[in-house]
């Protein structure tokens, strides 16, 4: 505050020495008289309230050029101490001065602008009051110091969303692009940080994308300062959300990814952090998870995977959990050491979001090769899945029991699953509040019962050791399933029944010919073609699992299926086709994998086929 009052005093005396005085009108030399008193006094002085503001805008309304620049200078002073909400008899003689042709007088009010617009309400007001055309015309000077302080405006100005549109139709973003390449590094860090409080939104970003930040933002990821990297990939993460922005940046940024990458061994943890969540969103599109193990990606990503520090953990499984997705990376991921650390994971009981990421990779690691199903149980996720799942959030149980349905399609693995205990976690989810870990608990069940490709002295002892518990055991989830309002879930039990019996298993034939609970609902089912509805269930789904399971069928009914399914449990209750009543045309219809049957409603097939497969997202 000493430079504005010495400029306010030396203006003023000046002219005294040079006989100027006579030059100034009466008001302006009562303004400047009152401004230096309430400069002596500034601690307990309110310059945005009455004869206080009154001296500054009269200085400020001058054709003097020096009272303007004393009036502009304690604005800046003043705003640099004080910020609080302002009104228009405030900022109107800030935006006059904004406007004047003086250098001085510019850099100056443009700081006072900018020191205000930190304040919510004086950022709405500013805009309405038509404060962007100003400064972008001084985002045009060839002064440095009048860019810095416009550009460090608008950035404070775009962190509000009400004035992001406005900016970007203003014709702001061009001279923001422009300037993002200054060679002041404080201009370039203001520019950087404009443009990316302008990627919150679609429609910004396209803006933005049509003003040609792309390039300029990629290019400076190299750049030598950490914030100008971090403003840059944070930018260019968001720009990443949308397909249509990734296409181009595949088409015209072949360094994008190697950048990225090495930006992961910045110094700065927050420009880790971005270039971790940068890739990840890039890995949305199947070029960029392929390219990304290619630049040796997967060594900085386990490294972060494995800090002490949230967010890098956050942002390396999440973009590990993109990478996964692609089917040529499953084995490079395991082969990097990536298992034991997302095995961890699943226990890092202070973030929902990691546990989902890292059970979710594993699933995804699991999809397409048996050996790698191996290498996952042989690791211990199995293990820590059944020590965990009923004690996680229910998002974090809807991935695990997703990820034990994937590894109970090996038939490797089924009787080492069920070796393990895993039935008895999977039962009390069957009848769990959320009907996505309900259909994965009851697919891993179904994919474990199945006997395609088994040998016939497979133990099926695991299932009648949980046949009356836990929470009811298999008895009660299996006639849950068969009276359920879902159709999708009737077929789930009806086939799993079929797989049940046609175990050879003594015990569990008994279990179900002799269960009341199971009879009447399966002879319902056997009779009735009334449409039931089939739901879009959350169970595991997957475009590249090359397992089978009873949805590999190409028939079309679900209801006729479960009809047919049910008739079949019917032969093996009664004993003997004829006696159930039930055509021998009908009951030679055997329901293995790969069967068919004639008849319609592909929906219920399709969402069926998804019920019991592998999946990754």
């Amino acid at each position: 505050m000493g430079v504005v009052a010495s400029c306010c005093d030396s203006c003023f005396h000046s002219r005294r020495s040079q006989q100027y005085e006579p030059l100034l009108l009466e008001n302006e030399r009562e303004a400047v008289a009152d401004l230096l008193q309430y400069l002596e006094n500034r601690t307990t002085t309110n310059f945005f309230h009455g004869s206080p503001l009154s001296a500054l805008t009269t200085l400020s309304f001058s054709d003097n050029v020096d009272l303007q620049r004393s009036a502009a200078l304690a604005f800046a002073e003043i705003t640099e101490k004080e910020v609080r909400p302002v009104g228009r008899d405030t900022l109107d003689p800030i935006l006059f001065l904004l406007s004047s042709q003086d250098t001085e007088v510019q850099r100056a009010a443009s700081a006072a602008l900018g020191n205000l617009a930190v304040n919510t309400d004086n950022k709405l007001l500013i805009v309405k009051l038509g404060g962007l055309e100003p400064l972008i015309r001084q985002m045009l000077s060839p002064n440095v110091e009048v860019q810095c302080n416009a550009v460090g405006c608008v950035t404070n100005l775009a962190t509000h969303d009400d004035n992001k549109t406005k900016i970007a139709k203003s014709g702001a973003l061009v001279p923001l692009t422009r300037l993002a390449r200054s060679k002041d590094m404080r201009v370039q860090r203001n520019a950087t940080g404009a443009l990316l409080n302008m990627t919150h939104s679609d429609e910004n970003r396209q803006q933005l994308v049509n003003a040609g930040a792309i390039p300029v933002l990629v290019s400076l990821l190299n750049s030598v300062d950490t914030d100008v990297q971090y403003y840059c990939t944070t930018a260019l993460s968001n720009i990443a959300v949308d397909g249509v922005n990734r296409k181009k940046l595949a088409q015209s940024e072949p360094k994008l990814v190697t950048s990225l990458v090495a930006l992961m061994d910045s110094s700065s943890l927050k420009v880790q952090c971005q270039a971790a969540l940068a890739l990840r969103n890039l890995a949305s599109d199947e070029k960029y998870q392929l390219e990304i193990v290619r630049a040796d990606g997967l060594t900085p990503l386990l490294r972060l995977l494995q800090s002490t520090y949230l967010p890098l953990i956050l942002s390396s499984a999440a973009c590990v959990r993109n990478v996964s997705i692609h089917p040529q990376n499953e084995s490079p991921i395991i082969e990097s050491g990536f298992l034991q650390p997302l095995i961890n994971l699943l226990s890092f009981k202070d973030n929902e979001e990691v546990q989902c990421h890292a059970i979710s990779t594993l699933r995804n690691l699991a999809a397409s090769s048996e050996k790698n199903k191996l290498a996952i149980v042989k690791a211990g996720a199995v293990q820590s899945i059944k020590e965990l799942v009923l004690e996680v959030p229910m998002n974090v149980q809807s991935e695990m029991t997703a990820c034990v349905a994937v590894l109970a399609l090996s038939d490797e693995l089924k009787g080492q699953l069920l070796e393990m205990g895993i039935c008895e976690v999977l039962i009390p989810l069957t009848n769990s509040p959320s009907s996505e870990v309900q259909g994965n608990s009851a697919a891993a069940l179904g994919n474990l019962s199945s006997r395609d490709g088994r040998a016939a002295s497979d133990d099926y002892s695991a299932f009648n050791d949980v046949w009356e518990k836990p929470d009811g055991g298999l008895h009660r989830y299996l006639y849950s399933f068969l009276t359920s309002i879902d159709a999708t879930f009737q077929h789930i039990a009806v086939w799993t029944i079929v797989q049940l019996l046609e175990s050879g298993d003594p015990q569990l034939i008994s279990n179900i010919r002799h269960s009341n609970l199971l009879n009447p609902s399966i002879r319902q089912l056997a009779s009735s073609r009334t449409p039931t509805p089939t739901s879009s269930v959350g169970t595991p789904r997957s475009h590249r699992s090359h397992s089978q399971s009873y949805q590999d069928t190409e028939a079309g009914d679900g209801q006729g299926e479960i009809q047919l399914l049910a008739r079949r449990i019917l032969e093996f209750v009664d004993g003997d086709a004829a006696d159930a009543g039930i055509p021998r045309s009908v009951t030679g219809s055997h329901m293995q994998p790969g069967s068919s049957v004639d008849v319609s409603h592909e929906e219920l097939r399709r969402s069926v086929r998804e019920a019991f497969s592998g999946s990754q997202h």
